[in-house]
């Protein structure tokens, strides 16, 4: 069983940058492809970002290209979100999940089978 909690969550104002983590247990996160959703009020959630078990390789969401990075620390057993040049459309609440079926990225969320509950990115003007 594997036990996902997302922390870094908060208020920022456009244009602003932060780092969410998602700290991982009780199972191999080295071994595990990870991706960052979202979701905002009303909306379905979406892709992110996503990221290989060796961080190898990354992919994005067209809306955050360039301005958001995933990484991961396989020692820390910890996955990393940075946002940076933040916009009011960023704010929503961001899980992390991951994929113990392999260790690819992907960008569809029924790729992955274990969720954090979620922090909270708020973007203000």
């Amino acid at each position: 069983q594997v036990q996902l909690a997302e922390s870094g969550g908060g208020l920022v104002q456009t244009g602003g940058s932060l780092r969410v983590s998602c700290a991982a247990s009780g199972g191999t996160f080295s071994r595990y492809g990870m991706g960052w959703f979202r979701q905002a009020p009303g909306k379905e959630r979406e892709f992110v970002a996503a990221i290989t078990w060796n961080g190898g390789s990354t992919i994005y969401a067209d809306s955050v290209k360039g301005r958001f990075t995933i990484s991961r620390d396989n020692v820390k057993n910890t996955l990393y979100l940075q946002m940076n040049s933040l916009k009011l459309e960023d704010t929503a609440v961001y899980y992390c999940a991951a994929s113990t079926l392999g260790g690819g990225a992907w960008s569809s969320t029924v790729a992955y089978n274990y969720w954090g509950p979620g922090t909270q990115v708020t973007v203000s003007s």
